[in-house]
C-alpha cells in the first residue's frame, strides 16, 4: 500500500519527539504532555475519551465499527541526568526521554493525523491511548484498565523502538517476550556483638551469605531449565563498622521471570528459604515482596499476523524473531485482559548505540517512517 504524506508524517513525528524531548515528565506527572497531546487530537477533530489525566485515550470510528482496536503509546521519562551534546537535550535537570517514550507519542501522534485523513478506508474503530506511567509501580496500564478501557476493545498493539534489535529490523517473539518485574525486601534479625566472639551473637551478614547463595539453588535446580528466571540481590545493609557484629541485615533485589508458574515457583521457595535457613541459625527472616508487572506475554494468532504484515509489507528480511528480553513492560497488563502484540522496531546502530536507561541514549529517528507505517498496515490489515 502506497501511503501518502509519509515524509510530512514523519517531519511532523520528528519534530513533536524533539519538542517533548526538551520538557520531560516523571511518570504519573506527565500533566504538560498531555495537555501537548490533548491539543494535537483536538485540531485533528479527534474525540477525547473521560479517563483520568494525565492518560489520554481518544476514539476515532471506522466505517463499520463492529470491533475496535486499540493502539497504545507510553508518555513518561526517567529520573536520569541526560549526558551529550543533542540540540533538543532535556531542560529538566535530572529528568529525560531515556527510553524512548517520546518517540512512541511522536508516532502514535502521526499515525492519529493519517487517520483523520484517511478515515474512508478504514474499516474498525480505532482507539489511541496516551498511557501515564510506564516507568513505575503502580502501573499506568493497570489503572487505565481498572478504569474499563478495554471494555469495548478487540485487539491491542504497541511498539517499542528498541536500541537492542538492529536498525532496519521489525521483530517480536510469538509468546513470553518480556519478564515479569517483582522486588522483595528481607530483613535478617539476629543478635550482634563484638566480631571478636561471634559464639556470643546471630550474626546476620553471615545469614545473608546463606540466603544469597540458596537463592540462586531456586534458579538452577527449582525451575525448569529452558524457562527463563532471575533472581538479583542488588543491595545489602548491615552493621556500621569492621569489628561489631549488627543486630539486622536487609537485602533487596528483583526477580524476573517469563511465565507466572516461574513467578510462583520463585517466590515460594524464596519464603520458605528465607524463613528455614534463619531459623535454622536462630535469626528470624521476613521476607515482603513488591508486586509488579506480569510477563509479556504476546497473543500467538496476533504476532503471527504481525510477522506475516511485517514479512509481506516490508520485506521478508526485515522481520525478526526475538529472543525474550529480561526486562519488563506494562504493555503485559493489556496482553492480560486482550489478544493483541507488542513489536520491536529495531535501531541499534551508531546513532543509537547505548541501551535504554543509560545517560546517552538516543532514538534513531531514521526508523520513524518505518514505525509509523507498521501501525498504518495493521491499521489497514484489520476488517470489522
Amino acid at each position: 500500500m502506497e501511503i501518502t504524506n509519509l515524509q510530512h508524517l514523519t517531519e511532523q513525528a520528528i519534530k513533536d519527539r524533539r519538542y517533548l524531548h526538551q520538557y520531560p515528565e516523571l511518570s504519573g506527572q506527565e500533566y504538560e504532555t498531555s495537555r501537548f497531546i490533548r491539543k494535537r487530537l483536538e485540531q485533528l477533530a479527534i474525540e477525547i475519551l473521560d479517563y483520568n489525566s494525565p492518560s489520554v485515550v481518544a476514539m476515532i470510528n471506522g466505517t463499520k465499527g463492529t470491533k475496535t482496536i486499540a493502539l497504545r503509546a507510553d508518555i513518561d521519562a526517567l529520573p536520569i541526568v541526560e549526558e551529550g551534546d543533542k540540540p533538543y537535550s532535556s531542560k529538566k535537570p535530572g529528568i529525560a526521554h531515556m527510553c524512548g517514550h517520546d518517540g512512541h507519542t511522536a508516532i502514535l501522534l502521526a499515525v492519529a493525523e493519517w487517520i483523520t485523513l484517511n478515515k474512508e478506508k478504514i474499516e474498525p474503530n480505532i482507539m489511541l491511548i496516551f498511557q501515564s506511567a510506564e516507568e513505575i509501580t503502580p502501573s499506568g496500564a493497570d489503572a487505565l484498565i481498572q478504569q474499563g478501557v478495554l471494555e469495548n476493545v478487540d485487539t491491542i498493539f504497541g511498539i517499542h523502538l528498541w536500541q537492542g534489535l538492529e536498525k532496519g529490523k521489525i521483530g517480536l517473539a510469538h509468546g513470553p517476550m518480556m519478564a515479569s518485574v517483582d522486588d522483595f525486601n528481607i530483613v535478617i534479625q539476629g543478635s550482634g556483638g563484638h566480631g571478636s566472639m561471634p559464639h556470643e551473637t546471630i550474626d546476620p551478614i553471615y545469614i545473608a551469605s546463606h540466603l544469597m547463595q540458596a537463592f540462586q539453588g531456586i534458579i538452577s535446580r527449582n525451575i525448569n531449565p529452558i524457562e527463563a528466571g532471575v533472581i538479583t540481590v542488588g543491595n545489602m545493609q548491615a552493621g556500621t563498622t569492621y569489628n561489631i557484629i549488627p543486630d539486622t541485615a536487609k537485602l533487596s533485589g528483583t526477580i524476573r521471570a517469563l511465565t507466572p508458574e516461574t513467578v510462583n515457583t520463585i517466590q515460594t521457595k524464596m519464603v520458605s528459604l528465607t524463613e528455614g535457613i534463619c531459623q535454622t541459625f536462630g535469626a528470624q527472616g521476613k521476607i515482603e515482596f513488591i508486586l509488579g508487572t506480569p510477563p509479556l506475554i504476546n497473543d500467538s494468532h496476533q504476532s503471527h499476523m504481525v510477522a506475516s504484515i511485517v514479512a509481506e509489507k516490508f520485506g521478508a528480511d526485515v522481520f525478526e524473531l526475538v529472543p525474550p528480553v529480561m526486562g519488563g513492560e506494562d504493555f503485559s497488563y493489556y496482553l492480560q485482559h486482550r489478544p493483541g502484540a507488542f513489536i520491536f522496531v529495531g535501531m541499534g546502530g551508531e546513532k543509537s548505540q547505548y541501551p535504554h536507561h543509560h545517560p546517552k541514549f538516543d532514538i534513531d529517528e531514521d526508523v520513524f517512517p518505518d514505525a509509523i507505517r507498521l501501525f498504518i498496515e495493521m491499521i489497514m490489515h484489520h476488517h470489522s
